[in-house]
Parts: structure tokens; sequence; C-alpha cells
């Protein structure tokens, strides 16, 4: 018995990655960068790239390592919302806590029918 992954959480995980894509530049180039008139910062959407295309795909090994990549994000945000001065900015970082979460979330539930029927046949081997 082969599972399938759920297309859904696929795309909530596309859809999050380029929120999160779309956040960064945003937040970096015009909404509250650091240094008025856009920063360097902005370049942290580029890592984000590399899963993309995996993403798109569903490709389930892609998903396992962005979940955790992912979590880089979230560790930015967390710390730029408890720390940062400019309240836009602390938003800002809210809402890329939230993306992240949602990633991750929708990252691990793509994967988890693939896990439990790989875990099954290790169970039972023919």
């Amino acid at each position: 018995m082969m599972s399938t992954p759920n297309p859904v959480w696929r795309w909530s995980a596309v859809g999050s990655l380029f929120a999160l894509i779309i956040l960064c530049l945003a937040w970096e180039l015009r909404l509250a960068p650091i240094f008025p008139g856009g920063s360097w910062m902005a370049l942290k959407a580029v890592p984000l790239l590399l899963p993309l295309r995996g993403v798109l795909k569903g490709s389930l090994y892609t998903m396992q390592w962005a979940s955790m990549f992912i979590l880089l994000y979230f560790m930015e945000g967390v710390m730029r919302a408890w720390s940062d001065l400019n309240p836009v900015s602390a938003w800002l970082a809210g809402l890329e806590i939230a993306l992240s979460l949602l990633f991750y979330i929708s990252a691990i539930l793509y994967c988890r029918p693939a896990k439990k029927a790989a875990r099954a046949r290790a169970a039972n081997p023919r």
C-alpha cells in the first residue's frame, strides 16, 4: 500500500515559501530596512530560492531538507521580533515567524505519508 502525499500541503508549502521570499525583499528594501533606502539584508531572500524548484515539483527530499533550513528564518524572526525597536520591523518579524512555521508544518505533513509507508515496508520485509 503506497500512500501519496496530499497536494494541499505541497501548495501550502509553495505559497508560504513564495510569501517568505516576497516578505524578505519588501522588508529590507522598502517597508522597514535597517538603513534608509534599503539594505544588503535583502540578500537573505536568495537562499530561499535554493529549495524553490524542488518544492514546486513536490520532491520529498527537498521538502525534508527545506523544513530544517526554514528554521533559520524562524530563528531570525524570533530574534528580530524580540529585539527590534522599530514596531513595523517587529510586526514583519512576526509575519516571518508565521510564514516559516506554515512552511515547516506543510512540508512535514506533506512528507508524512511517504515516511509512514517507508516504516511499514521496513517492518514487513517480503
